[in-house]
């Protein structure tokens, strides 16, 4: 459930809402100050929908913006954005808890009906996205990279585990569709959180004016573009993109998986599976099936 709170930052809602609305027609932007998990919050509206057509499922838009939401439904199987300045349970992947701190962090999901065969890949599209949107570096390294499949990291000391921001893709079928919901956190400001184990960074170190409605603002278009890019194309336009931000490859990694104990990263493959190299050859390890860790570097 969403606490009832206004937020108690400038968000811009409504010029996001303007903004994203071309792309996603019935699109509704709402920002709390508290809410419980972006995610969850969109899966149980969606799950509350009646079996009908969106279509009949209006929008109440609001006179202020600012007040809390634009275009809030409480039930929901049209594409909606919903933004919590401070999550109480925030998830990230495998149930693990996403920490985050009003004003230190940014924590948004993005709910939307995705018609395609292949979702394979998804979740490094996404980050793609992201990461290009927050450091675009055409004539240099990357200072932000991608660790397989959906952590954004900060890069700067050679083996540093310093991660930035996660995703956490969750689908719920609803009616005669299925709704994709798409959770981003992103560490803005530093703060202290607890329970950590792979480092923490945030995007403050690259931007020292960076505040969360700046970086949503920055992020959202580029995001909606990718999605519906991968929609009509897949992942085939953002493999190469991924490979140059790629923090795993040549790097020793273990993982979950019995039959992969550990091995070498040796990059993605067409579909966006990780290719890890043992001692009985390369597998292919798709993703959803294993947690990967990063243990000591390897020679390419």
């Amino acid at each position: 459930m969403i606490e009832p709170t206004p937020p108690t930052m400038h968000w811009g809602a409504e010029a996001l809402w303007q903004q994203l609305v071309p792309l996603l027609p019935g699109l509704s932007v709402e920002v709390v100050h508290s809410a419980r998990s972006t995610n969850t919050t969109l899966l149980e509206r969606a799950r509350a929908a009646p079996d009908t057509s969106p279509g009949g499922l209006d929008a109440i838009v609001r006179p202020s913006v600012e007040s809390g939401a634009f275009g809030r439904r409480a039930v929901d199987l049209q594409p909606c954005l919903l933004v919590a300045e401070h999550q109480s349970a925030g998830r990230g992947r495998q149930g693990r808890a996403w920490h985050s701190v009003p004003g230190g962090s940014l924590t948004f999901s993005l709910a939307l009906p995705l018609v395609m065969a292949d979702c394979s890949g998804l979740s490094l599209a996404i980050g793609v996205a992201l990461a290009e949107a927050l450091d675009d570096a055409p004539a240099g390294a990357p200072r932000i990279g991608l660790k397989w499949p959906n952590d954004l990291w900060l890069l700067g000391e050679p083996n540093a585990t310093r991660k930035l921001g996660g995703i956490l893709i969750e689908t719920v079928g609803a009616g005669a569709q299925r709704l994709a919901v798409i959770g981003i956190g992103l560490n803005v400001q530093r703060f202290e959180p607890a329970d950590v184990n792979t480092g923490f960074a945030p995007l403050h170190e690259l931007d020292p004016q960076a505040t969360a409605p700046a970086v949503l603002a920055r992020v959202a278009l580029p995001l909606v573009r990718a999605l519906k890019q991968f929609e009509r194309e897949g992942f085939a336009p953002f493999a190469e993109r991924f490979a140059a931000r790629d923090v795993l490859i040549g790097r020793s990694v273990t993982t979950t998986l019995t039959e992969v104990p550990q091995g070498t990263a040796r990059g993605i493959s067409a579909s966006g599976a990780l290719l890890v190299q043992t001692d009985t050859g390369m597998v292919s390890v798709a993703s959803g099936e294993v947690s990967v860790r990063l243990a000591q570097p390897a020679p390419i």
